[in-house]
C-alpha cells in the first residue's frame, strides 16, 4: 500500500526524534560514526551530487540523517560521490587536512588526525533519474542540489510525492515558480528549507540582531556586495564529457549544444572545463541561472532583507545605475548564444519599505554594509565589523539575542535545522515565503538590467507595474517533455 503523506512525516518524526537530540552538540565533534548519532535516522535521497551537492550531503550526515539514495545525470560524478561515502576518501577533506598539519607543523603544534571528520555510510542506491528517488515510499526527504534551472520541478514533484525538501539557493529562476512552490507546500504541509546556510552562521545572525535592537538607530541604506566575474571568451560547440547525459541535464531549458574550452577550472568545482555552458559555468547563463545577482544575492540580499524586516513585503521600485552584460541583447534576450550572458557588473538601487534605500552592486567587499541613523558595521562570511560591534564589549546584546533570531538553539549545521523543522512540525530558518520574497527583488533587478530601465513592482500583488513586456519574464516556458508534473 502506498505510504501518504501524513505516514511519511510520522515515519520521519519517529526518526528524527533522536537527531534532534544533537542540536545542542556542537558542530565540530558531529561525526558520521559517533555513536552519540542515530543509527536509524531520517531517510534521505539526494539529487545533484556536485560541489554543494557534496557538501549537504555531509551535513545531512552529520546531523543524523541516513542517505538512502542518491541521483545524478552524470555517471562520473554519481560513482566519485557514491565511493566518497562508502569509503571516506574525501579530496576536499583531505587537501583541507594536509594544509591543517602543514601549519600545526610550522607554528610547532601537534595536529590530531581525530579531529578531520569521516563521512562512510552503508552504499547507497544510485540512480542517473530522480524521480526514481521521489517513487519510493521509504524515502522521508530529498536534498536538491541541481542547476537552479531544475530546482522548481523537482521541489514540487517531490513534494507531491509525500517528501520533505531541502533545496539549494537560488530556490527558483523565476518569480512565477516561487508563488508555485508556495502553493504546493501550502497544499502538501511538507517541510521545506532553502539552503541559505548564511541563516545558521552566528556572524549573520548577530548582524540581524544589531539591526533589530537598535543599535545603529533607524536603518537608512543597506548595501549588498556580490562581485563581478569575467566575461567568457566565444566557447566552441565541444563534445559532452563522457558519463554526461547532456539532454537530460538541459531538461526543462531550451535544446543546444553543449558548449566549452579545453581549459579545466582548478579549486572548488574543479574537473569541469574553466569555460562552458555547463557545470561549473552554468550560474552565467540566463537560460540556468541569475548569475552573480541570484547566486550571492541570495544570500546578501536574504540577510539584509531579513534584518530590516521585509520578509513579508517587497521593494516598489528597482533602478538600475550601472551595468555591462555579458554579450548584447535586444528586447533583454541575447543575441548570440556562444557565451556567457548574464550580467558582470552592476549597481541596481531598490526603493524598499519605510524609506530604506538597498544598493546591489559588484563593487567593494563581499558582504553587507548596513547604515543607520547612528551607525554602521558590515559584515561577510569572516568578520563583523564597525563601532557598533566594538561598543558590544561594553554593552552587549541580552544572552538569548541570537537564539530569538534564529528562533531557538543555535546550531551552524544547516541540515540539522531542517530535520528539526520536521520534528516539530514548524518552518524551518530558511522558508520559502521569506526565501521568495528576498528573491523576486534578485529577479526583479536581473530582467530591469536586461531590459535596461527601471520597474514599478506591486509588493502586494507582487506584479510588475505598467509593464508588460517586463512582465513576460516573470515565468518561462519549459521544453516539451519536461514541465513540472503536477
Amino acid at each position: 500500500m502506498p505510504t501518504t503523506p501524513n505516514q511519511h512525516r510520522r515515519k520521519f518524526l519517529q526518526a528524527a526524534g533522536s537527531a534532534a537530540a544533537a542540536t545542542l552538540l556542537p558542530c565540530s565533534i558531529l561525526k558520521a560514526d559517533d555513536a552519540s548519532l542515530p543509527k536509524d535516522g531520517p531517510r534521505f535521497g539526494v539529487i545533484g551530487l556536485r560541489n554543494q551537492g557534496w557538501f549537504i550531503t555531509k551535513e545531512a550526515i552529520d546531523a543524523g540523517a541516513n542517505i538512502v539514495a542518491l541521483a545524478d545525470i552524470d555517471a562520473t560524478i554519481l560513482a566519485e560521490i557514491t565511493d566518497r561515502l562508502v569509503t571516506g576518501r574525501d579530496p576536499i577533506a583531505e587537501e583541507k587536512r594536509k594544509i591543517a598539519a602543514e601549519e600545526a607543523k610550522k607554528e610547532g603544534k601537534p595536529f590530531d588526525e581525530t579531529d578531520v571528520k569521516k563521512h562512510i555510510i552503508k552504499k547507497p542506491d544510485t540512480y542517473k533519474d530522480y524521480r526514481k528517488i521521489l517513487e519510493r515510499d521509504d524515502i522521508d526527504a530529498v536534498m536538491i542540489a541541481t542547476p537552479d534551472h531544475w530546482h522548481a520541478k523537482i521541489a514540487i514533484e517531490a513534494m507531491l510525492a509525500g517528501k520533505h525538501v531541502y533545496c539549494e539557493k537560488p530556490l527558483t529562476h523565476t518569480i512565477a515558480e516561487g508563488k508555485l512552490i508556495e502553493k504546493v507546500v501550502a497544499q502538501t504541509g511538507r517541510i521545506f528549507q532553502v539552503g541559505t546556510m548564511q541563516r545558521s552562521s552566528p556572524l549573520f545572525l548577530k548582524a540581524v540582531a544589531l539591526v533589530r535592537s537598535g543599535r545603529i538607530g533607524k536603518i537608512q541604506k543597506v548595501t549588498c556586495g556580490l562581485n563581478s566575474f569575467s566575461p567568457s571568451p566565444e566557447l566552441p560547440i565541444a563534445d559532452v564529457p563522457k558519463g554526461l547525459d547532456w539532454d537530460f541535464w538541459l531538461g526543462p531549458a531550451p535544446k543546444v549544444p553543449y558548449r566549452a574550452l579545453p581549459e579545466m577550472r582548478e579549486g572548488y568545482g574543479s574537473g569541469v572545463p574553466l569555460y562552458s555552458n555547463g557545470h561549473y559555468s552554468f550560474r552565467n547563463w540566463h537560460e540556468y541561472s541569475g548569475g552573480r545577482m541570484t547566486d550571492w544575492g541570495a544570500h546578501h540580499v536574504d540577510i539584509a532583507n531579513w534584518a530590516i524586516g521585509a520578509s513579508e513585503t517587497g521593494p516598489s521600485k528597482i533602478t538600475p545605475i550601472n551595468f555591462k552584460l555579458a554579450c548584447e541583447h535586444k528586447d533583454g534576450i541575447p543575441v548570440v548564444d556562444n557565451r556567457y550572458n548574464s550580467v558582470t557588473e552592476f549597481n541596481v538601487k531598490v526603493d524598499m519599505p519605510d524609506d530604506v534605500e538597498m544598493l546591489i552592486t559588484s563593487d567593494g567587499d563581499n558582504g553587507i554594509l548596513f547604515e543607520g541613523s547612528e551607525g554602521r558595521f558590515f559584515v561577510n562570511r569572516g568578520k563583523i565589523t564597525g563601532k557598533p560591534v566594538e561598543d558590544l564589549a561594553e554593552n552587549p546584546l541580552p544572552e538569548d539575542a541570537l537564539e530569538q533570531v534564529y528562533g531557538g538553539p543555535l546550531n551552524e549545521n544547516h541540515a540539522l535545522n531542517f530535520i528539526n523543522a520536521v520534528n516539530a512540525n514548524k518552518n524551518p530558518i530558511s522558508d520559502v515565503w521569506s526565501h521568495n520574497r528576498m528573491l523576486e527583488i534578485c529577479h526583479l533587478a536581473n530582467i530591469a538590467m536586461r531590459l535596461d530601465r527601471p520597474l514599478a513592482w506591486d509588493p502586494v500583488k507582487r506584479e510588475i507595474v505598467g509593464d508588460e513586456q517586463a512582465s513576460g519574464f516573470l515565468s518561462r516556458e519549459y521544453r516539451s517533455g519536461y514541465e513540472i508534473e503536477m
